[in-house]
């Protein structure tokens, strides 16, 4: 671990709430073929520890957005950068995202989707920062809300860097925004 990098969520704790979130899917899908949308880039990590633990027929399709660039901060312009490969409509379809934290982003994909018919739509994220939301997002499968601090690991990154890193922590002193 480098100096000046605190973790705030280890690594087994990742493991035991990612098996813990891929029964409680595979519970409420019981019976039926889910299609996993994940956000990139950051949730790809999340997304493969993910699907080996949801134990149901299932696709998986990645959409590209950005809002962040190499900024600390969402600048609140949202673009796809990356569409899906595949027609939702009709599939029950459940969004895999590394973390909600203004709710503009998620808000936006949430919108998009839904002008594409699917079944159904809900939202599971690895992490939540409820004191920077500006709108209200549903969040159907959560793994560990954080305070507001500026989280890198396991897919999130700083610049590009850190997505490797096995925790989740934090930069200190933090980046700039």
């Amino acid at each position: 671990m480098d100096e000046g990098m605190r973790q705030i969520i280890g690594k087994e704790q990742i493991a035991a709430r990612v098996r813990e979130l891929g029964a409680q899917i595979t519970r409420d899908y019981a019976g039926r073929n889910l299609n996993l949308v994940a956000v990139l880039k950051g949730s790809f990590l999340f997304l493969a520890d993910l699907c080996r633990e949801i134990q149901l027929p299932l696709t998986v399709d990645f959409l590209g957005i950005s809002s962040y660039g190499d900024r600390t901060t969402t600048s609140g312009v949202i673009r796809i950068t990356s569409d899906l490969t595949q027609p939702c409509n009709g599939k029950d379809v459940l969004v895999v995202e590394d973390i909600v934290d203004t709710g503009l982003t998620m808000r936006y994909l949430l919108d998009n989707l839904a002008t594409r018919k699917p079944a159904s739509l809900k939202v599971c994220t690895l992490l939540h920062k409820p004191s920077r939301a500006r709108v209200k997002t549903p969040i159907d499968y959560l793994g560990f809300t954080v305070p507001d601090v500026f989280v890198i690991g396991y897919g999130l990154d700083y610049q590009g860097r850190y997505r490797n890193l096995p925790f989740i922590g934090v930069l200190d002193p933090p980046p700039a925004p």
